[in-house]
This record gives structure tokens, sequence and C-alpha cells, in this order.
């Protein structure tokens, strides 16, 4: 009982960092899906679980310790129940249609590339070793590790490597994305209010990975449209940029937002395979 105790006390714990990680306070629709969803899975599979907890004590109870004998009755002529048999089977029937069903529903409905609104704003990501790199077309700026939306705006990435594969992850925000070199392939995501969030890399890239995070933040429309403008500004995104963002690491002087972005550089940037630097653990 110790050791139950202290299991249970530690997975209490866990949960509890859980919390606090995104998975369980989604600020956005996609999130708020999701969320739902694992409710869902987990409620069904307790249908499961729950019985046999109960129905094992009781078993133990009544044919093994009930007044110090056993009760179980002698039948050597038995040979099948349908009772039982109907109860052991239709449970995990229902069990299995119902999670094929919310399956089939939730995976249509949380399509990354099913579009939230008629006119979502744009934003190209294109990561690096390791680093990310946000172009805004429609804006004309871009911005390194730091993922900028305006609340309350149905977003449309289309996303790219320029190295080995990625895995882009905003728990709050969307579930995660594969990201690979030379394709191009899209999430749709949206803040339900302003805010900000940290965004990951979780696909394992070599020594150093773990420090390819970004900061996704999300500003009311009228401050949104004052970093754009801001942005504007800020120094060109020519050709030495992009030859310092090809560089493996961060370099301390290159700036945080660029103006004046090409035009279809990302498209160039995606249809154009790379021989990808290998980290060192790759």
């Amino acid at each position: 009982m110790i050791r139950i105790s202290l299991l249970v006390s530690g997975l209490w714990a866990l949960s509890g960092c859980g919390l606090d990680m995104g998975l369980f306070s989604p600020a956005g629709p996609v999130a708020e899906a999701q969320r739902m969803h694992l409710w869902i899975v987990c409620a069904l599979m307790l249908l499961v679980v729950i019985p046999i907890f109960v129905t094992i004590p009781f078993l133990l109870w009544r044919y093994r310790y009930r007044d110090g004998k056993n009760h179980a009755s002698y039948r050597p002529d038995w040979e099948a129940s349908w009772r039982w048999e109907v109860m052991l089977w239709s449970g995990p029937l229902v069990v299995t249609a119902a999670l094929g069903w919310f399956l089939w529903t939730y995976t249509k409905a949380l399509d990354p590339y099913r579009p939230l609104s008629e006119a979502p704003l744009q934003v190209q990501v294109v990561s690096y070793d390791w680093k990310w790199l946000f172009i805004y077309p429609d804006l004309g700026v871009a911005s390194v590790d730091r993922l900028v939306l305006p609340a309350g705006q149905a977003v449309t990435l289309s996303l790219t490597s320029r190295t080995v594969m990625q895995s882009m992850l905003i728990p709050e925000l969307a579930g995660q994305i594969y990201l690979m070199n030379g394709m191009t392939t899209h999430l749709n995501l949206s803040a339900d209010h302003p805010g900000q969030w940290t965004g990951r890399n979780t696909q394992y890239n070599g020594d150093g990975f773990h420090r390819q995070t970004f900061r996704a933040e999300a500003m009311a429309p009228s401050d949104f449209a004052r970093w754009a403008e801001t942005a504007a500004n800020a120094p060109p995104l020519d050709q030495p940029a992009l030859a310092a963002l090809e560089e493996r690491g961060r370099d301390p002087d290159l700036p945080d937002t660029f103006g004046q972005v090409p035009p279809h550089l990302f498209h160039d940037l995606a249809g154009t395979a790379t021989h990808a630097h290998h980290g060192g653990g790759q």
C-alpha cells in the first residue's frame, strides 16, 4: 500500500506539471478540440479499466477469501454461458466502435490543412539549425525565433526545413507538424486571446537542438498592426542575412526582425533541396 500510495502521488505530481505545459490549458480552438478529444478517449478507456479493477477484488473475495472458504461451485459439465459471453464482448465492441467513430470525426475536424476561416493571415515558416524564420508575405516583413499573431484571427502556416527533418509544436495553439527539406506542409491555428507561449522543435536533429525554441506571441489587432509597421523599417532580409541564417547556431549580431523581404523567398527556399547539415548526434 505504501508503494501504491507513492506511485499515485508521483503520477498526481506529474499530472500537475502537465497542466502547466499547455496540453490542458489551450489558448485556441484547435488545441481546445484536441484537449476535448483526449478527455473523450480517457473516459472511454475508463469504461474498460474501472470494471476490471472493481471486478478483480470482488472475484478474489467471492471465490477465495469469503468467510475463509472457497465457495466456488463445482460444475464439471459447464460449457458456456450466453449471458457471460454477451457481457464480456459487448463492452469491448461498444468501446471500440465509439473510439473508431471519435477518431474518424476528430481526424477530419483537426486536419492541419483545413483553414479556420476564408481569409487567414499567411505566415511562412523556415526551420534552420537551430532557429526559426517567420515570413509574413502580405506584410513584407520577417522575424527570427518570434511568431507574432493577431489574437482572434485565423492563421495559416506554410512550413519547410532548410536542414534535416524537424517538428514544430506549440501545445497551447495546435499539435505538432513535421517539416522536411525541399517540401512544404501546412498548419492552421488561431489564438483566442493575447498571450505568449513557447514553441519548439520536438524532432531530435543533433547536439544543440534543445535550444531551438521560439516565442509565439498573440497581440491585439491594433498592437499587431503597430508591430508590422515597425518591422517594415527593420534591416532588409538580404543575401548576407540569409547566409547567416543558413549557418548552424545563432549569430548574436543577427537582427530579430527584417523588412524588405524578397518576393517569393519562401517558395525559392522550399523548392530548393539543400545538403542538410547533420547535428552531432544525428
